[in-house]
């Protein structure tokens, strides 16, 4: 019997065994960059840190990550920043940052390609397919397995020729080619075995599950799935057993064999939570809903799916398909042009080289190496304007994301929580208009239960509005305002709304982000500050767009060094950053706050 106590005692028991290996490598490491003053020591620590906690943590790979560019730039040392850059890019893949991955894997590729690191490449272009895969842009992840399946042959390493059967084999699965996955699948399980390698073969025993399960041939697919469970135990691989049990919490959902699902499936939710990969707990409680509604638990089952949601909400997950395909085309033209700089770069090096020995023999050492340091600060100016573009691209991408997942939840809250909700408002009303109950306290709670429905039918509304206004995309910033002005003052609270010069609209982006700003301070002004009267001012004039907003609430201290700690105050600032615009608060307990917004010209045109 698949009880909630024996399934929690079996996940400390794992995860202890686990985590205590971990941890002990973890910490012997750290401890060893802590007593070392050599730089050249240390960033092979960090190395070795970073990855041991790869498929550990993915917050904590990427901060260590980060902490070991540091010295892999101070050391001029390109190979390590490309091992370092791999290892972050598999924790944002994880974490579901695609663009940050496909952005780390990029420079990875750059750097094992140019000093001919064939191996490592074979891996980064691995991680690249799985990435396009997971976009299911399944042309290009295709071209990244042959290219890494082709190095892989050429380097005669069954181990990773083996890996590409396995990973490939997903590519023909999403096609709806079910042999070919399986052919593939056995042929990395023949590999495996014959390299003794018991991960490799639990692998292939994971995939073979999962395609059976497609195919609802769920013995053959339990078989292959307990068969990679054992050997996983015994290895202690925390990500892998992750795997596992995900994967089977969903054969045994499908299988219709809810107990034995809900048991696996809160052993992972536990694994998820520890490792923070907020996509596989997204993924577990999607599943836990399914199953609890079609039990008949409908209460957990809209509690699942509260969390689900929460979850793909803060993961970047709208269009990743066309971002990171911008991405890689941006990629791709920069490193055709950065061949041709080198290419011309180097017929002016010789020009140059001939001319000195011609004419200034003598110094020909000193201009060589003065000429070789003003190369080098040329390139690291070029590589820090190449990633000041691309985090506002990435910027703009999860803004845009942002705005069309809000309103993707909008409509879905309006067209189906909304419409059932409104159902079920209607047929209550009907069934009490029909029933005639001689006890009053029955008749009492029964118009409660109608009345509870009619206010969240409300609140769903005010939601799917709130997330979403349609006044924005119609009538502008001032007038959805306004509208929000006069809908929320009661005579408790008073929101004042000015405004001014907008008789052209600004760029819809703009208005947009300036929109999530002005809602959160009205939001923070209601909740958190207690205010009971709120004034906004809104002018626009030939400098740019001027925002004030003053609440008249208990205020509170205000630290610019740790504005941007807080969520709420975290957003407001990087939206405004985003516009290249500067924000100013003032506030103090019992004072209330004073927010004071400026928008150049060229960001609000």
């Amino acid at each position: 019997m698949f009880s909630p106590k024996n399934t929690l005692l079996l996940f400390f028991l794992l995860t202890a065994a686990v985590v205590y290996a971990q941890d002990t490598t973890v910490d012997s490491l750290r401890a060893g960059i802590l007593r070392t003053s050599d730089d050249d020591v240390k960033l092979r620590s960090y190395i070795l840190l970073t990855g041991k906690l790869s498929l550990v943590s993915f917050n904590e790979t990427i901060k260590t990550g980060e902490e070991a560019l540091v010295y892999a730039y101070k050391l001029n040392d390109s190979l390590a920043a490309a091992e370092i850059n791999h290892y972050m890019g598999v924790a944002n893949y994880f974490k579901g940052d695609y663009e940050k991955a496909a952005s780390h894997y990029f420079f990875a590729e750059r750097i094992y390609d140019r000093v001919n690191q064939k191996q490592r490449l074979g891996y980064v272009l691995n991680d690249l397919a799985k990435l396009y895969r997971k976009t299911r842009d399944l042309k290009r992840a295709s071209f990244f397995y042959d290219r890494a399946h082709d190095i892989f042959r050429q380097l005669n390493d069954s181990s990773g020729m083996q890996m590409i059967m396995n990973e490939s084999g997903v590519v023909f699965e999403y096609q709806g080619n079910y042999a070919e996955a399986i052919r593939r699948y056995n042929n990395a399980l023949q590999i495996a075995t014959r390299l003794k390698d018991e991960g490799g073969k639990a692998w292939s025993y994971n995939f073979l599950a999962g395609v059976y399960v497609l195919q609802s041939k769920f013995n053959i697919a339990e078989d292959y799935h307990l068969r990679a469970l054992g050997i996983r135990e015994k290895l202690k691989d925390t990500f892998a057993l992750a795997m596992s049990y995900i994967d089977m919490g969903v054969m045994y959902s499908t299988w219709g064999k809810y107990e034995r699902a809900v048991y696996y499936l809160d052993i992972c939710s536990g694994f998820a939570e520890r490792m923070h990969y907020k996509e596989l707990l997204s993924n577990v409680y999607a599943e836990q809903s399914r199953i609890a509604n079609v039990t008949g638990d409908y209460k957990k089952a809209l509690d699942y799916y509260t969390w689900h949601t929460q979850l793909k909400d803060s993961l970047f997950n709208a269009q990743k398909n066309r971002q990171v395909e911008e991405l890689s085309t941006l990629y791709e033209t920069n490193k055709k042009e950065q061949q041709i700089e080198v290419q011309q770069l180097t017929i002016k090096k010789r020009n140059q080289q001939i001319f000195l020995i011609l004419l200034f023999a003598a110094l020909a050492t000193v201009v060589t190496y003065l000429f070789y340091n003003r190369y080098r600060w040329k390139q690291q100016v070029k590589l820090q304007q190449e990633i000041l573009k691309q985090q506002e691209l990435a910027t703009s991408l999860v803004l845009e994301a942002e705005e069309k997942e809000r309103s993707r939840i909008a409509k879905d809250l309006h067209d189906g929580v909304g419409q059932m909700m409104s159902a079920a408002r209607m047929n209550l009303s009907s069934f009490y208009n029909d029933l005639s109950l001689p006890d009053t306290e029955q008749n009492k709670s029964l118009k409660n239960i109608i009345q509870l429905v009619d206010e969240s039918c409300k609140e769903v509304r005010a939601v799917s509005h709130s997330m979403t206004p349609a006044a924005l995309l119609s009538k502008g910033l001032p007038q959805t305002l306004e509208e929000i002005a006069s809908r929320i003052s009661t005579n408790d609270f008073a929101l004042h709304f000015y405004s001014e010069g907008f008789n052209d609209r600004p760029d819809s982006n703009t208005e947009t982000i300036l929109f999530r700003v002005i809602q959160e301070c009205i939001n923070n002004a209601i909740k958190h500050a207690q205010a009971t009267t709120l004034d906004i001012s809104l002018i626009k004039d030939h400098d740019g767009i001027s925002v004030t907003i003053e609440d008249n609430g208990k205020g509170f201290t205000y630290n610019p060094a740790k504005a941007t700690e807080g969520i709420g105050l975290n957003n407001i600032h990087s939206r405004i950053q985003f516009l290249k615009g500067s924000i100013d608060i003032d506030s103090a307990p019992g004072r209330g706050t004073l927010i004071a917004i400026h928008i150049p010209t060229e960001a609000a045109a």
